[in-house]
């Protein structure tokens, strides 16, 4: 494995550690967190111009560690959350 998909992991197990720990400490809410996390893929995928010419698994790259903090919230193992994402993502409008 590429040692920047480990450094992501670790990254992405850490940020799900912080929302956790704001929301066991009454700071936000599990859903302002997905509210966040939802407008920030809505920014990147509702911008034409930052990914018009972007091939669709580039899209997915980026996207993939929103969508895999949305669905962190359920205290499951990594590899369980990545194997989520895949399931949950919908096609571009450029795909239909």
């Amino acid at each position: 494995m590429n040692v920047a998909n480990l450094q992501l992991e670790g990254l992405m197990m850490a940020v799900e550690s912080i929302n956790n720990l704001l929301v066991h400490k009454g700071l936000l809410s599990v859903d302002d967190i997905d509210i966040a996390l939802r407008k920030s893929e809505a920014n990147f995928t509702g911008d034409e111009r930052t990914y018009e010419d972007m091939p669709p698994a580039n899209r997915d790259a980026i996207c993939f560690p929103i969508r895999l903090l949305q669905i962190a919230n359920n205290s499951l193992p990594f590899s369980e959350f990545a194997k989520m994402v895949g399931q949950t993502k919908e096609p571009y409008n450029d795909q239909r």
